[in-house]
């Protein structure tokens, strides 16, 4: 327990420093002790909501990590949780408004603070284009674990044996992608199903560009060596990944308040906490020592981007996503710890 607590100790400072602000905050804005504890309330839900949205994010994160040079272990640990916290959870929903809205990032800014209802009326009107992007780029990261020759790790054996032995098809998981995403457009009003189309399509072009990217920057290539690289194309790999990973909470969020800042403590709050969790996998080999762990994460990646193609029908709650995420974790790591002791005891 303590050795769990150092992991966790600057995710604790943050908390209590953004629950602080939050609830300054809400007393500054809607004035007294009860904005201010509306506030801290809502701070705290949406932390958690982050947080269990992103177990499955931890453990992707440990497992490319793992193979990644010091250097940029510690650039993506230190620079990438910057860009997580303040890019993704601040940003990227300002960005959303600029794109869809055709304003630009000032006018943008005075929405969310002057007009929060427009602002967040603007968010919800580019949902199809988010979950389709998101949706896309998830269901590749988790197809390409499973359409693997050399995976020896099987925890729903005989689904993934089946799905692995069709790993030599070239192109097999773009070509499941692909027709998932013809299922939803054909299903979607015909408004929506170009949009859908467009997003979904620029999910699996940014996928293939990082692989291309990753292939040239951390390529043992002498050519490459000494440059600094190595470790980078993994490094925007990780980035995009979180993106994707956020679009639920950023879209949640909003359910609950449409205040730009709160919303960006709520989140960066569970962020740290994704840090958190991520250092201590990796330092602790922890994915070593549960077996199962890595493929309920991928089971949980790939339910997720279901639930997101999903979502451009049917409105399903957060809460249920967390849920069956961290329910596929806790399924892999029960079945993981029941090997751990079968192999410990004496035959």
């Amino acid at each position: 327990m303590k050795d769990a607590l150092i992991y966790f100790r600057w995710s604790l400072v943050v908390t209590f420093l953004g629950l602080i602000l939050a609830g300054v905050l809400g007393f500054v804005l809607q004035g007294g002790t009860s904005g201010a504890v509306a506030f801290l309330l809502i701070g705290t839900v949406l932390a958690v909501l982050e947080i269990s949205l992103s177990f499955d994010n931890a453990i992707v994160n440990a497992n490319t990590l793992k193979r990644m040079s010091e250097v940029w272990q510690k650039r993506f640990l230190t620079w990438g949780i910057l860009i997580a916290v303040f890019g993704m959870r601040l940003v990227f929903p300002l960005l959303i408004v600029v794109v869809a809205a055709g304003v630009g990032p000032w006018e943008a800014l005075h929405l969310s603070i002057a007009e929060p209802e427009q602002y967040a009326h603007i968010i919800e009107e580019a949902h199809v284009s988010i979950v389709g992007f998101g949706g896309a780029f998830l269901m590749m990261v988790a197809l390409r674990f499973f359409f693997d020759a050399d995976k020896t790790v099987h925890w729903i054996a005989p689904i993934e044996r089946a799905v692995a032995h069709f790993s030599n098809i070239r192109g097999i998981e773009m070509a499941v992608v692909l027709g998932a995403m013809m299922l939803v457009a054909w299903l979607l009003p015909e408004a929506d199903a170009a949009t859908f189309l467009f997003a979904a399509v620029a999910g699996l072009v940014v996928f293939l560009a990082l692989d291309v990217i990753g292939y040239l920057l951390d390529s043992p290539d002498e050519m490459l060596e000494g440059t600094a690289k190595a470790g980078f194309g993994a490094f925007l790999y990780l980035e995009v990944l979180d993106a994707s990973f956020s679009f639920d909470g950023v879209i949640g969020a909003f359910a609950l308040t449409q205040d730009l800042l709160l919303i960006a403590i709520g989140l960066g709050i569970g962020a740290m906490y994704v840090r958190s969790m991520t250092i201590m996998l990796v330092e602790k080999g922890t994915l070593a020592e549960f077996e199962y762990l890595e493929n309920g994460a991928f089971w949980s990646i790939l339910t997720l981007s279901f639930i997101m193609f999903a979502q451009t029908m049917i409105e399903v709650p957060e809460y249920v996503t967390g849920l069956l995420g961290a329910g596929f974790i806790a399924a892999a790591f029960w079945s993981s710890l029941r090997v751990r002791k079968r192999e410990r005891s004496p035959a």
